[in-house]
């Protein structure tokens, strides 16, 4: 069970990798963010709802579209090819990295727009009338917002990129990247060294924690006030320049989006009448899987979230606390230590399809959570002392008061919590049988085969699926 020098080279790559691509993610936010937070134009909105995709889409699909793109075989390979010049390769760092800013880009820059919505329209107008330019603007206004913004967007990315699984084991491309998440994975599936194993899982974990502690030292109140929820003017942006700075940054975002999507879309819609039949047993395995992971999931969270509403604020932070902990953890991690605990008393084996919604559902718990708790403390503030006058408790206050009322945040949280148990590829990869996987799970070995455009068909139909389970919920 003792760590080999391959084990601290694979930490030391994901604290590199986490932390250059979280780097990269925030800082091209920023620009990016700030152009769309100063325009408006048509199809802003269906922009800015689009951004969101990569947080619902499975991160397999996503990589099956960069691939399409920047692969030996994508279009800008061949492009190259086409002009006399070397390809790119994108096996590797270089690879894991244009992965992870490519899935956080987008996440970073809606976190950094809210930011923007915070400023109040009155500190434009005064702004406007002490003659600030984009200089000053930046310096007075948005400089203090991203110093309370920056630290919590740019840690988010950074937990993403150290838990991410499935990114390295498709892009990593040999030891030079090889992550923990790899590492565990390795020990657990080929060495069968469950001590090692277990001990690179705490190492994550630590990792995790000290990084989080740091953010919250390191982030600033901003100090802009409130305002009187006017609508936003922004006369430092008229300058014919700035036009085209911010038109040609949102037309990159855009695209830096939606090529490798629409390039998986359409290799793969020609292929979906061709599929093999374990691919539709895995999607309709995977859909059943998904709604019962969501079911458990949204249940936890609303248990917790109307505990919590009912308590004192010490012990309903430190309840809401303990629903959110499977933050610091991977589902890797968390497959590990279920492994560890069921095998003195059943055969994990037998079990990877339960344990894999089990894990699935506490992944999703935080994301539930957050959905969940601040309606239900809404609800009991507005509402409770009248319940309670009226003697309403348990079932029928559950039925007539709590459940109506919350059924908006409910439909989110699951359809949420359904659409990223779909697209899970983490530790369906311990125990599944190859026989009996999840539609991930076929993906990934298509892609081993090099069936590349059934590959392609089977991403079009997880990709529509997740979707239509969020949209559905």
């Amino acid at each position: 069970g003792a760590l080999r020098p391959a084990d601290w080279a694979a930490l030391r790559f994901t604290i590199g990798q986490a932390a250059v691509s979280a780097g990269l993610s925030v800082a091209l936010a920023v620009p990016v963010a700030r152009a769309l937070a100063r325009r408006r134009f048509a199809g802003r909105g269906l922009l800015i709802t689009l951004l969101g995709a990569p947080f619902l889409m499975p991160v397999i699909v996503a990589v099956l579209g960069l691939l399409a793109v920047f692969g030996r075989q994508g279009l800008l390979n061949r492009g190259l090819e086409a002009l006399g010049l070397p390809a790119i390769p994108v096996f590797g760092p270089q690879g894991v990295i244009l992965a992870h800013v490519f899935l956080n880009l987008p996440f970073a820059v809606r976190l950094l727009l809210q930011g923007w919505a915070t400023i109040p329209a009155e500190r434009f107008r005064l702004a406007a009338s002490l003659g600030f330019g984009p200089g000053e603007i930046a310096r007075y206004l948005e400089r203090p917002m991203l110093r309370e913004m920056l630290p919590g967007a740019a840690l988010a990315v950074f937990l993403i990129c150290l838990s991410s699984f499935t990114v390295a084991l498709v892009l990593g491309g040999g030891p030079r990247a090889t992550t923990l998440e790899l590492a565990i994975y390795q020990a657990f599936r080929f060495d069968f060294d469950l001590a090692r194993a277990a001990t690179l899982g705490a190492m994550q974990v630590a990792v995790c924690a000290a990084v989080t502690v740091a953010s919250l030292s390191v982030a600033l109140p901003s100090g802009v006030g409130a305002g009187l929820d006017r609508a936003v003017e922004r006369w430092d942006a008229a300058r014919p320049l700035l036009r085209i700075q911010d038109g040609a940054l949102i037309l990159f975002a855009a695209l830096f989006l939606l090529v490798p999507l629409a390039a998986i879309i359409l290799s793969g819609l020609s292929a979906l009448g061709d599929l093999p039949e374990s691919v539709w047993r895995a999607a309709l395995r995977s859909t059943v899987m998904a709604v019962i992971s969501a079911a458990i999931s949204v249940l936890g969270a609303l248990a917790i979230a109307i505990a919590a509403a009912r308590m004192a604020l010490g012990r309903a932070r430190a309840l809401e606390a303990l629903g959110m902990s499977a933050l610091a953890a991977s589902p890797l991690v968390i497959g590990t230590g279920l492994f560890l605990v069921m095998r003195p008393v059943a055969d994990p084996v037998a079990l990877a399809l339960p344990v894999t919604v089990a894990v699935n559902a506490v992944m999703a718990l935080p994301f539930a959570l957050r959905s969940l708790a601040p309606a239900a403390r809404a609800v009991e503030a507005d509402y409770g002392r009248l319940a309670d006058s009226l003697g309403m408790t348990g079932a029928a206050r559950l039925r007539l008061l709590t459940l109506p009322r919350l059924r908006a945040p409910i439909g989110f949280a699951a359809g949420l919590s359904a659409a990223l148990a779909m697209g899970d590829l983490g530790v369906v990869t311990l125990f599944a049988d190859p026989e009996r996987g999840t539609l991930p799970l076929v993906l990934y070995q298509l892609m081993g085969a090099y069936r590349m455009d059934a590959a392609a068909g089977a991403a079009v139909l997880l990709l529509a699926l997740s979707l239509a389970l969020f949209w559905l919920f």
